[in-house]
């Protein structure tokens, strides 16, 4: 029974990593309880589109919390000075969705690099279970960088434009 467990598990987890594939996400926890004192916590992430497999971090059952899998020994300094998400003018996703850059198919688009926008102004649509969200312009401005792509996933907070 328990060769059993670890084939279904091991399915679960390659399974997530293709959900975390198809979906274009950078992170995902589950846990599974298969009973009181057994369960399995499975957090599948990867560092970004170019990263060519997901790391897979598995937390077996046990008394003690499972350590969090190291990310690269890289210095955090000159990527935080880099984020987009850091910039005054950034307009970040208030939801997970998909992005649309246009109202509907063929239609122009929204927003160009370059053009002056006014508050209020649509930028884009984020998608978010069938439902059209209009992202509006928080402040009047030009819009100096599109950090998306049309029919791109995002989750809440990614960098979509910034405005300055």
């Amino acid at each position: 029974m328990t060769e059993n467990k670890h084939e279904a598990d091991v399915a679960f987890i390659k399974a997530l990593a293709e959900l975390l594939r198809e979906n274009d996400l950078t992170e995902l926890q589950v846990k599974r309880d298969y009973g009181e004192e057994d369960s399995l916590n499975v957090r599948v992430s990867r560092m970004g589109p170019a990263t060519a497999a997901a790391p897979v971090q598995v937390a077996v059952p046990t008394a003690a919390p499972a350590t969090p899998v190291a990310a690269a020994a890289a210095p955090e300094a000159p990527a935080a000075a880099e984020d987009p998400a850091s910039h005054p003018g950034a307009v970040t996703s208030p939801m997970v969705g998909t992005v649309y850059m246009q109202a509907e198919p063929g239609a122009p688009a929204f927003i160009t690099v370059g053009a002056t926008v006014s508050e209020g102004d649509t930028l884009l649509i984020v998608e978010a279970m069938k439902t059209m969200n209009q992202i509006s312009a928080p402040k009047a401005g030009t819009v100096k960088r599109i950090l998306v792509e049309d029919g791109a996933a995002v989750e809440f907070g990614t960098p979509l434009v910034i405005i300055e």
